[in-house]
């Protein structure tokens, strides 16, 4: 009988803890999906001259980064221009925002909020 208690007691904490990781894991998908937000910085790499200086000319690759960023998750696109990696880099938020509508990308996501921020 205690054989048997301690089996049920077993299985029940292993199903707990199974089912703690798979909502874990279905509760990690965040602004960027199932990308890290680093590894989605990273792919925006060729952006760090215009995320920092509104003057500078924005690369094509850069333009079709952020466009294809936009059209898959578009709110990873603030959420990588305001994490502290981008401070880190010396990207200015308010000039990184610009970068959508001085690539001329039709489908940005205009008026929206990007912490307190407006994209142009």
């Amino acid at each position: 009988m205690a054989s048997k208690m301690t089996f049920y007691y077993v299985t029940l904490v292993l199903y707990l803890l199974i089912s703690e990781v798979f909502i874990y894991t279905a509760g990690a998908a965040g602004e960027c999906g199932r990308t890290p937000i680093r590894s989605a910085a990273a792919s925006l790499s060729p952006c760090l001259s215009a995320a920092g200086n509104a003057r500078a000319t924005v690369p094509p690759t850069c333009c079709t980064k952020v466009n294809g960023l936009i059209k898959t998750a578009p709110r990873c696109l603030c959420t990588v221009l305001l994490s502290p990696l981008a401070k880190q880099a010396g990207i200015k938020p308010a000039i990184a925002i610009t970068i959508p509508k001085r690539c001329n990308i039709r489908n940005r996501p205009v008026g929206k909020k990007c912490g307190r921020y407006i994209v142009p």
